[in-house]
């Protein structure tokens, strides 16, 4: 019976880990083709960029919704303490979880609004190009890679 009530939360923490890394990036979209002698950043790539953010965002949206609704559902009254306890260390993870995506929710807006500003693609610090595949990795990029890369060698030398 232990090793049963073992195995489900085993499982719950893999399905919640599963879960929260799908949310870090969006992969649910064909790379970007690039034609020869392509402008950076022409109707066609910021097109590309704009569907991949908005479809990120709607999936969120859902995730949200779902949340709500399995709280709800799963909110009742249960008798048992140590199902109790079970139960709150769940909706601890899962709304850490939406409070995690509530913010890259905010990101992608962000990254939405630079798209509207003519601004996305470019390196918010030194104005050089993102690289369209970086930009499929993580779409919220607001960095180049080399001033990312000094961004994280200063941070790293000040928390030591």
């Amino acid at each position: 019976m232990a090793q049963a009530k073992s195995n489900k939360v085993a499982d719950k923490v893999v399905a919640t880990e599963k879960q929260s890394s799908a949310s870090d990036s969006y992969t649910n979209f064909k790379p970007y083709e690039a034609s020869k002698n392509e402008e950076y950043m022409n109707p066609r790539q910021l097109e590309h960029f704009q569907n991949i953010l908005l479809e990120w965002k709607r999936e969120l949206m859902e995730k949200v919704d779902e949340t709500v609704h399995h709280m709800q559902d799963d909110s009742g009254n249960i008798p048992d303490p140590n199902d109790r306890a079970s139960q709150e260390s769940d909706f601890t993870m899962e709304l850490r979880t939406r409070d995690r995506e509530r913010r890259l929710i905010k990101k992608i807006e962000s990254s939405i609004k630079h798209l509207d500003d003519d601004e996305y693609g470019f390196c918010g610090n030194c104005g050089e190009e993102i690289g369209i595949r970086r930009l499929e990795a993580r779409p919220t990029a607001d960095l180049c890679i080399d001033c990312k890369t000094l961004d994280e060698i200063r941070e790293k030398h000040i928390s030591h």
